[in-house]
């Protein structure tokens, strides 16, 4: 039977899921992938809709009694946080319609965390791609943007209010958990899920022209130098494995979240139970 797959279409996960997807991993069943962004995967996940799931870790407290949390194939590092955008020189977002790209994504409960004692008059969820582009044309005063924005966020004439993520790595000294993968329990082994992604990783990174076409075709006609900044960014050492830095990033964020009342506290107070 073939193992239903969901990621993103960014350059990461496809460079990342490239040798998968195409039936180069030994031992890996066939794939069926879907595509969508992350807030759509974290709401599909809920429903148990996919085998294993790209998902933001800020919805890890409503998934874990349904999946296992892979130590490996996701977005985690030093450098690569989500930025807050203005038009001007606003330095408090009191009042300020905000465009987020999920309530449910890791970009949002670090704004949330970072914007404790500011009162936004609303938050809009927006998809991904309109944000800098409502931005710049006055729709909302701020928006909360990931990924290759954090290159491109000059040619919209914007300016970045905040590094949530220099924020989050100044304030903990770990680095920042953004997109964790998942393995639904009961329908796939996590032990052979992390095999086969591991070996994925491993053949993108020993033949990263193996997998250029299909990369560039899902990178929403992002320009191949920034493809290549948005790969070398987010693809790194805590995607072959979190390790211990790894999930206490995890364990910190969720911990400092649930403190603060914004997700619900985890079954388990140690990150690396959580995949057991």
């Amino acid at each position: 039977m073939a193992l239903s797959l969901a990621i993103s279409p960014c350059p990461n996960d496809t460079f990342v899921f490239d040798a998968l997807v195409h039936g180069r991993v030994p031992g890996a069943p066939p794939v069926e992938v879907t595509y969508a962004d992350v807030d759509v995967t974290n709401t599909a996940a809920e429903r148990g809709a996919f085998d294993l799931v790209k998902v933001s870790y800020a919805a890890l407290p409503w998934l874990l009694d349904d999946y296992h949390l892979l130590p490996c194939g996701g977005a985690l590092g030093r450098g690569c946080g989500p930025l807050v955008l203005t038009r001007g020189d606003r330095t408090d977002l009191s009042g300020a319609t905000v465009a987020v790209p999920g309530e449910r994504t890791t970009a949002y409960l670090l704004f949330r965390l970072w914007a404790a004692g500011q009162t936004p008059s609303h938050i809009e969820v927006v998809p991904f791609h309109e944000i800098m582009p409502g931005v710049a044309a006055g729709r909302y005063d701020a928006g909360l943007v990931i990924h290759e924005a954090r290159f491109t966020y000059p040619r919209h004439g914007l300016t970045a209010l905040v590094d949530l993520g220099e924020w989050w790595e100044g304030d903990t000294g770990l680095p920042i958990p953004l997109g964790a993968i998942l393995a639904r329990r009961g329908a796939v082994d996590p032990a052979e899920a992390t095999a086969w992604v591991r070996e994925s990783v491993r053949q993108a990174w020993a033949d990263p022209a193996a997998s250029r076409e299909y990369v560039l075709a899902h990178a929403q006609e992002m320009e191949p130098d920034v493809v290549d900044r948005h790969i070398g960014l987010y693809v790194n050492e805590f995607t072959a494995d979190l390790g211990e830095a790894g999930f206490a990033a995890v364990e910190a964020l969720l911990g400092r979240a649930a403190d603060a009342g914004l997700v619900p506290q985890t079954s388990s107070s140690r990150a690396t139970a959580w995949t057991s």
